[in-house]
């Protein structure tokens, strides 16, 4: 009796179909971080509904070592589809022996390596809500991505030794915390960066300012409107070159990245209205993404010369 209850439970639909389906995610996910490292490489804006993918690709926290962080990721997403999938290249009637024993062997690494993508891809939705503050569909697909893997490696097949299992688990779980956070240490440590005046200050403006351009940026000042952003935010950088090289110099601009020069993170992070970058406050409004410069003029009741250049 014991053994056809065993049997019965051995044929479940998850265990027969864990390692396809546990392929096809991986499938799926290296497809979609290899676009995103060819787009990040080529220095491309992603397809993407909404600005904030373009706004984390542009992050500081987009790249490591030097290298794509989606390029990482995709290789992990190759390695979990190689051992999902291989054994079951092995013919199991010729070679039953040889399959059973890489299935054995591939279960615990499959198990490490999506508790490892899940610890990992749960700490960067952190970054992305609570830093970022940008809603980008890539990186949340990817982190829903990495919970399906590891609930299907968790529960796919049929484990002898569970607290064993959860023993491992706990293990990779601290193992890929502490990386991570000693990775992106140099990015958590917005006093240090504030303290130097030499900080980040992303790409230099090359539109030249017409005498529209400086007048709107004085107004904008003097009115005391202001321009939150982050040095690595692509929309920002297209908004200051709305205004130009001369006008930068006269706009009320605030970094809120931790590592940017004269960066004043606490300051964006209290004001709520801010959920991704640039946004403006104009007049005790908030405008959220770059704005035209008519735009601003009027939000800010300039009445100068408006024959903008850029």
């Amino acid at each position: 009796m014991r053994t056809r209850g065993r049997r019965r439970q051995d044929n479940r639909w998850i265990y027969r179909w864990s390692r396809p389906l546990i392929g096809a995610i991986a499938a799926v996910g290296a497809l979609g971080t290899g676009y995103l490292t060819v787009v990040k490489l080529l220095e491309n804006e992603a397809a993407c509904p909404t600005a904030g993918c373009d706004q984390v690709l542009s992050s500081p926290y987009a790249e490591l070592f030097g290298l794509p962080l989606t390029l990482f990721g995709c290789l992990a997403y190759i390695g979990m589809l190689v051992l999902s999938l291989g054994p079951l290249a092995v013919n199991l009637e010729k070679q039953p022996e040889l399959r059973q024993r890489l299935e054995s062997w591939t279960w615990p690494l499959l198990f490490v390596g999506a508790t490892g993508m899940m610890v990992f891809s749960g700490y960067l939705m952190y970054i992305l809500t609570t830093e970022l503050r940008a809603a980008c569909l890539y990186c949340i697909a990817s982190a829903t991505f990495t919970v399906l893997m590891f609930l299907l490696t968790l529960l796919g097949r049929r484990w002898d030794d569970r607290g064993q299992l959860v023993f491992t688990g706990i293990i990779v779980a601290v193992v890929a915390l502490v990386g991570t956070l000693g990775v992106y240490a140099p990015l958590n440590n917005p006093g240090a960066a504030i303290a130097n005046s030499s900080g980040e200050i992303g790409p230099p403006i090359r539109n030249v300012s017409g005498e529209a351009e400086i007048a709107l940026a004085q107004h904008l000042k003097a009115v005391d409107a202001k321009m939150y952003g982050a040095y690595w935010c692509p929309h920002c950088h297209d908004q200051k070159e709305l205004f130009g090289q001369q006008a930068l110099a006269e706009m009320p601009y605030i970094e809120c990245a931790p590592d940017g020069r004269d960066s004043q993170t606490d300051l964006c992070r209290s004001i709520p209205q801010i959920t991704g970058f640039p946004t403006w406050e104009v007049g005790g409004q908030y405008l959220p993404g770059k704005q035209t410069l008519e735009t601003l003029a009027q939000a800010s009741g300039y009445e100068g010369p408006q024959n903008f250049k850029n």
